[in-house]
């Protein structure tokens, strides 16, 4: 994701860095960007869905038929004719008018798709021909030749809220992050029926949707209609835009949703999911007082303004209200409404008195690219089974998160998983929870069985690097024409030779371990892997006995990575001392671009071994995060993430919704590898020691020089 996210803030920079140049203002360079945002990822699925098209192609007499426009709608994406591909544009000559041939291709997409009629920007004749070249030379960079729709969601997220922020769109509205939004569809399961949003901005939940719809072998426009409604006109556009690169469909309005219902839904929905504004303030009370979408009344009423004080909980009914008998509903929202007071806090009562709220998860900060502050998601489920009408599920989700940079947050695909994991034992799906611990248990033992080719890159380039540092040895301090006469530069090279040997020694002894548990663990994995169709318990112990008959292997793996650093740390200080101490930059035999060549593949193995290690361990601790706290593989309250919650004990906390209040804190674990700390402070302190010695032979010859 760092690499993303570097990706993000590259072509923004670049992007800007035009904009300053030229007259345009951010709202007039906004959405033309936008528009060669959405053309480069039209092509790129364009590309990646020809190439599946051409090899299902029927053929006749040898040929295969041409491509038509409906091979892509089946595939749910849009045919480019040829004059509209972002490869054709960026590759036309000086000669030719950029912009007007831009037009001319959104032209042609409009009048290809119904549905992107007047969506699409046509105004590129205005922006200067070098400045559009460059923005297509931008979009067209190596790093997005295979970008695919999360890379490119993340992309159209990141320039939304920069154009926001630069005052390009009016309010500056949020974007949800892909990482609440892929949480919010895991949990409410968005499978069939209608789906709406009625704060649908650039329309990423109905794109997560599809996502997830493809995943369980289904089409999302068979399973679904998306139903949308947004209140800015470009956030409208937007939406189009961003559906019909993933070949979906949408049903969608301009619309203030605190005064106006365009699709009349109401109790229509299968699903509900919004990332509504937060606090809103102002909405007038005389518009909204006799809704129907309000069935537990008006929330706080400002006394001077006679205005809605805050507009959370209009949100948070419009969402109930949509819902059909069964229907489900998951949203982001300010974490204060929790546990708002006053008529808020009434009207959350009534909701806990229906039954319907399911599940609520408290999320840290900074999951916003514009923001810090926390939020909560909130679940609805009218469907519930019996035995959970009068329970709710308790997340405390604030500990878990993944570093992006470091000013933003998100969920890992594993923190995803295991937080879907905890709603899936608390609706009494066993069985998706196994499947996914065995997800997690192959997927360590196929990082394992990859661990041996990996090491042997890292070994060659390793071996190759220590004969060219023991062969300078023997040059430099041997009896030859070359040698220097310096014993105690010659006696500190060997001792560091010496030191380099043996642990190198030591780590072939613990790769032959390793490689050889690993062995005996596949053969024996794969010979008792779980069979599904047998119970619970069975399947759950035969799990924990894959998990502890693999420790031993995740033993040698972290110590195995130990040695690693280790023999990499001893080449770097052996070739950093032969150039400081005995001149080898300025010497032919040392051959400063080959050792440079090594050192830098060494570091590039180094790093791809360390890397396949650690995933490996990764996926083991996924499993063991899981085992050790829902150890009989159903669901039980763990202090500090989750707890079963019944409306006795919501009244009984004031009818508050924070998980916090609920789950407690959790026991801290001591998990400090002291040896491998102890480890690095010796190779520190031998570095500080030979820097010190280093610093007092300056200071000696200086003293001498001024005779001292």
């Amino acid at each position: 994701m760092k690499d993303i996210a570097k990706l993000e803030n590259d072509l923004w920079e670049a992007a800007d860095q035009l904009r300053a140049n030229s007259k345009l203002t951010a709202s007039e360079y906004s959405m033309p960007v936008l528009g060669l945002i959405f053309l480069k990822h039209a092509f790129n699925r364009f590309q990646i869905v020809r190439e599946r098209i051409e090899i299902s192609l029927p053929s006749r007499g040898g040929r295969k038929r041409q491509i038509i426009k409906a091979d892509f709608e089946k595939e749910n994406a849009i045919f480019l004719p040829e004059k509209a591909r972002f490869g054709y544009l960026s590759e036309l000559p000086e000669t030719e008018n950029i912009g007007k041939a831009i037009n001319e291709a959104m032209g042609s997409i409009e009048k290809a798709y119904e549905s992107l009629k007047g969506v699409l920007p046509k105004d590129y004749s205005k922006l200067e021909d070098d400045l559009l070249r460059e923005l297509l030379r931008i979009f067209n960079r190596e790093a997005l030749k295979y970008a695919g729709g999360d890379v490119f969601g993340r992309i159209y997220e990141y320039f939304l809220n920069k154009f926001a922020m630069t005052g390009a769109q009016e309010g500056g509205e949020f974007f949800t992050p892909i990482s609440l939004v892929q949480t919010i569809v895991n949990v409410i399961e968005p499978d069939h029926g209608i789906v709406f949003d009625p704060a649908c901005g650039s329309g990423g939940m109905f794109v997560q949707t599809g996502y997830f719809i493809e995943k369980k072998g289904g089409k999302a426009k068979q399973k679904v209609t998306f139903y949308g409604q947004e209140k800015a006109e470009t956030n409208t556009r937007l939406a189009k835009m961003n559906l019909a690169v993933h070949g979906l469909e949408i049903r969608i309005f301009q619309g203030n949703t605190f005064y106006e219902d365009h699709h009349d839904l109401l109790g229509r929905c299968d699903f509900v999911m919004a990332n509504p504004p937060f606090n809103v303030g102002g909405v007038d009370v005389r518009k909204v007082k006799n809704d129907p979408r309000l069935p537990f009344g008006l929330p706080g009423i400002n006394r001077k303004s006679k205005a809605v004080s805050n507009a959370n909980y209009l949100w948070i009914q419009y969402f109930y209200s949509y819902l059909n008998e069964k229907g489900r509903a998951g949203f982001v929202m300010a974490s204060s409404a929790s546990d708002a007071g006053h008529a808020d806090k009434r009207i959350r009562e009534k909701l806990v008195k229906t039954g319907h709220i399911d599940v609520i998860v408290s999320v840290g900060t900074n999951f916003f690219y514009t923001r810090s502050l926390p939020c909560t998601l909130w679940f609805f489920d009218k469907g519930k089974p019996e035995d959970l009408q009068d329970k709710a599920l308790m997340i405390d989700a604030r500990d878990i998160y993944r570093k992006v940079t470091r000013k933003l947050n998100d969920f890992a695909p594993e923190h995803l998983k295991n937080i879907t994991s905890l709603v899936w034992l608390y609706r009494g799906e066993n069985g998706k929870y196994l499947k996914l611990i065995q997800e997690y248990l192959t997927a360590c033992n196929d990082e394992a069985w990859g661990i041996s080719n990996r090491i042997h890159d890292f070994e060659t380039c390793a071996d190759a690097l220590t004969k060219r540092l023991t062969s300078y040895y023997d040059l430099k301090c041997g009896d030859g024409p070359g040698a220097i006469v310096n014993k105690d530069i010659c006696d500190l090279y060997h001792e560091k030779l010496n030191a380099l040997r043996k642990d190198y020694q030591s780590y072939q002894k613990e790769r032959k371990n390793l490689i050889q548990a690993v062995t005996q663990y596949d053969g024996w994995f794969s010979k008792n892997r779980p069979d599904f169709s047998g119970s619970i318990k069975s399947v759950n112990s035969l799990q924990h006995k894959i998990y502890q008959r693999f420790q031993p292997v995740s033993d040698k793996i972290r110590g195995l990575q130990k040695q690693i650093e280790q023999v990499c740390k001893r080449v770097a200080r052996i070739a950093e001392y032969a150039e400081k101490k005995m001149g080898a930059r300025k010497d032919g035999n040392w051959d400063n671009k080959k050792m440079a060549s090594l050192i830098k593949e060494s570091d590039r193995f180094q790093k791809e071994t360390v890397d396949i290690l650690t995933r490996t361990l990764y996926f083991h601790g996924q499993v063991n995060w899981l085992q050790s706290r829902f150890p009989d593989a159903r669901f039980a309250d763990v202090d500090g993430l989750c707890r079963r919650v019944d409306k006795t004990e919501i009244k009984e906390n004031d009818w508050s919704l924070t998980p916090g209040r609920y789950v407690g804190v959790a026991v801290q674990e001591e998990d400090f590898d002291f040896e491998g700390r102890l480890r690095e402070i010796h190779v520190e302190i031998e570095g500080l020691n030979e820097e010190a010695f280093e610093l007092a032979n300056v200071i000696k010859t200086n003293f001498e020089g001024l005779g001292i």
